[in-house]
C-alpha cells in the first residue's frame, strides 16, 4: 500500500464538528456539549470527505449530568435524523454492513449512531428496542462513574455488572447492538464480556501495559475480548502515555501492542475526536482548562485530564490524521492487509458478527 491510496476507513468512535466555529468554540467550555451545539458547515463535510472517511461511530444522547436522560437522548436521536436528512449529499445512516459498504461506494460518510452512557435506559431493558428501531448500532454501559448497569473506569469499588446490567447485556444481545466496554471499571468490562452472548467491542482505549491509567485497558481485557470475537479501538487521547502528551508514535505503539495481545483480527482505531483541526490553539487552551475543571468538580473526569492535556494528538490530527497513521504503521513494517484491517475491516469484520440478524 502506499500513502496515496486510502483503504475504508471507520472510526469505532468520533466526532463530526467545526471547533473553530463560534457556536462549537463555546460549547467546548461546557461539561454537557449537545449535538444541538455542533457545526455542520461546509469545512466539516469538506474536511470529512478529505480524509478518506468512510464511517464514524459518532456520541448522542445523556453521557453525564443532570439532564433527563431518556428524553435527552430522543432529542439527540432527533437532532442527528435532521443532519443526516439536511445533508443528504454527504451522510447515510449506518444501520447495517451493507450500508457501510454503500456509503464507500457512493461516496458519503457513513454515520453510526451510539451512546457513551447506557443510564437512558433507565429501570426499562424495553427502551433498548425503541433505541435499535431508531437506528442506534452501538450502546456503551458506562461512562467514567457508576452507574446502575456497572461502574466506570474510575469508580474506585470496582464492582462488576449489575444484576439489570447483566439484563441490559441480554437485551442488546437480542437486539444485535454492539455492547462497548470503553470507559468501563475493569470487572465490569471482564464480567461483560463473558456474560454477552455476542462479541463485544471496547471502541476506544489505549493499553494499560504501556500507559497505567484507568482510561487504558489491561492485557486480560483485550485478550478477552478479542478471543471472543470482539474489536478494540485504539483512540488518540492523552492516556497514552502517562506525561498526558501523547504523540503519533504512542498511538503506533499502543496500536502494536494491541495487534500482539488480540491478534492483527481484532483492532482497530477509534480516535475519540473531530476530523476538522483546531486553528488557534491558545485560545481553546483556555477553554479547556475551564471544561477541565467542570469535569472534575461533576465527579466525571478521568485520572490523566489535566489543563494542560489536549484531548487529541497534537502531531496526529486535521484532513491527513488517517493518511499520516498509515504512513507510520507502514513505516513500522505493517503491510498493506494488516493496515486495512486496522483502518476498518476489522470494524466492519466485527459488525458483521453483531449486527447480522
Amino acid at each position: 500500500m502506499t500513502t496515496t491510496t486510502t483503504p475504508m476507513i471507520v472510526n469505532a468512535l468520533g466526532q463530526l464538528d467545526n471547533p473553530n466555529a463560534p457556536r462549537s468554540a463555546d460549547a467546548a467550555a461546557e461539561l454537557n456539549q449537545s449535538s444541538a451545539q455542533l457545526t455542520i458547515d461546509a469545512r466539516t463535510l469538506a474536511d470529512a470527505h478529505a480524509s478518506g472517511l468512510t464511517a464514524v461511530n459518532i456520541t448522542l444522547g445523556y453521557t453525564m449530568g443532570d439532564l433527563p436522560p431518556y428524553e435527552h437522548t430522543l432529542h439527540e436521536l432527533d437532532v442527528w435524523d435532521t443532519i443526516i436528512r439536511d445533508n443528504a449529499a454527504d451522510f447515510t445512516s449506518i444501520r447495517s454492513v451493507a450500508d457501510l459498504h454503500r456509503a464507500r461506494e457512493e461516496g458519503r460518510i457513513g454515520i453510526i449512531y451510539g451512546f457513551q452512557n447506557a443510564v437512558a435506559v433507565g429501570e426499562d431493558t424495553g427502551r433498548i428496542a425503541t433505541f435499535a428501531d431508531r437506528g442506534v448500532r452501538v450502546v456503551q454501559l458506562t461512562y467514567n462513574q457508576a452507574n446502575h448497569i456497572g461502574d466506570g473506569s474510575m469508580a474506585a469499588e470496582n464492582r462488576g455488572l449489575t444484576d439489570f446490567g447483566r439484563n441490559v447485556v441480554e437485551a442488546l444481545n437480542d437486539h444485535h447492538l454492539m455492547v462497548d466496554l470503553s470507559h468501563s471499571g475493569e470487572r465490569t468490562c471482564l464480567e461483560a464480556a463473558r456474560t454477552s452472548r455476542t462479541p463485544v467491542s471496547i471502541n476506544h482505549t489505549g493499553c494499560r501495559a504501556l500507559a497505567d491509567l484507568p482510561r487504558n485497558k489491561t492485557d486480560e481485557e483485550l485478550r478477552l475480548v478479542a478471543s471472543r470475537g470482539g474489536f478494540v479501538g485504539i483512540y488518540f487521547m492523552p492516556f497514552l502515555n502517562v506525561s498526558g502528551h501523547a504523540s503519533a508514535a504512542d498511538v503506533v505503539e499502543h496500536i502494536d501492542h494491541a495487534v500482539n495481545v488480540c491478534g492483527e483480527d481484532h483492532v482497530g482505531i477509534g480516535t475519540d475526536g473531530t476530523i476538522t483541526s483546531i486553528d488557534d490553539l491558545d485560545s481553546y487552551r483556555t477553554h479547556l482548562a475551564e471544561h477541565v475543571a467542570l469535569r472534575r468538580a461533576a465527579g466525571v473526569g478521568a485520572a490523566g485530564e489535566r489543563s494542560d492535556t489536549l484531548p487529541f494528538v497534537l502531531d496526529l490530527r486535521g484532513v491527513d490524521q488517517f493518511r499520516e497513521l498509515i504512513r507510520l504503521l507502514e513505516a513500522r513494517g505493517y503491510g498493506s492487509s494488516r493496515i486495512e484491517k486496522i483502518m476498518g475491516s476489522n470494524f466492519v469484520d466485527y459488525a458483521e458478527r453483531v449486527w447480522a440478524p
